[in-house]
């Protein structure tokens, strides 16, 4: 298991981008990417238009599934980590610092003031708080190759980062 926690906690260290799968308010599923950046606490923060599909999704409904992966590892080589949780569009001044200051230290960009996030500004700051993580893993049946999922501790992970 202990190997599985270090391949999460690289990929998560080395992908800037993680795919939001959600919900459109007609029961249609989407997924989108976003460049991201995480905290100490495992949250993840992205800025979107607010008017992006994944962004009205997010509004009417928090429930979404995470994946982070290295799209460019051969077939059969590849590891996804994968979370289940609640995004949300923060509106709170001290979250929206904290999840600014987040996304702008990983991007190495000039950090933006929270209010060209507010009002009539187009972009608006999310965040994302897994509930449960899985690391894929191969397994076969009857000579049959398998992709299959472990379940990791939350807690766990947190503390590796």
């Amino acid at each position: 298991m202990e190997k599985k926690l270090k391949s999460v906690v690289n990929i998560i260290k080395k992908i800037e981008y993680l795919n939001i799968a959600s919900i459109t308010p007609d029961d249609h599923p989407w997924n989108s990417p976003v460049y991201t950046a995480y905290d100490k606490n495992l949250n993840f923060y992205w800025l979107s238009w607010r008017n992006n599909q994944h962004s009205i999704n997010v509004r009417n409904n928090p429930n979404v599934f995470v994946t982070i992966y290295d799209s460019t590892a051969p077939a059969g080589t590849g590891v996804g980590v994968y979370f289940s949780g609640q995004a949300k569009e923060l509106t709170n001044a001290k979250d929206m610092v904290i999840a600014l200051t987040v996304v702008y230290k990983r991007s190495k960009h000039k950090m933006r003031a929270i209010a060209e996030f507010l009002k009539h500004f187009p972009r608006r700051v999310y965040r994302f708080t897994p509930e449960k993580v899985w690391i894929n893993g191969d397994s076969d049946i009857k000579g049959n190759f398998i992709d299959i999922r472990t379940e990791l501790k939350i807690n766990e992970l947190k503390k590796n980062l």
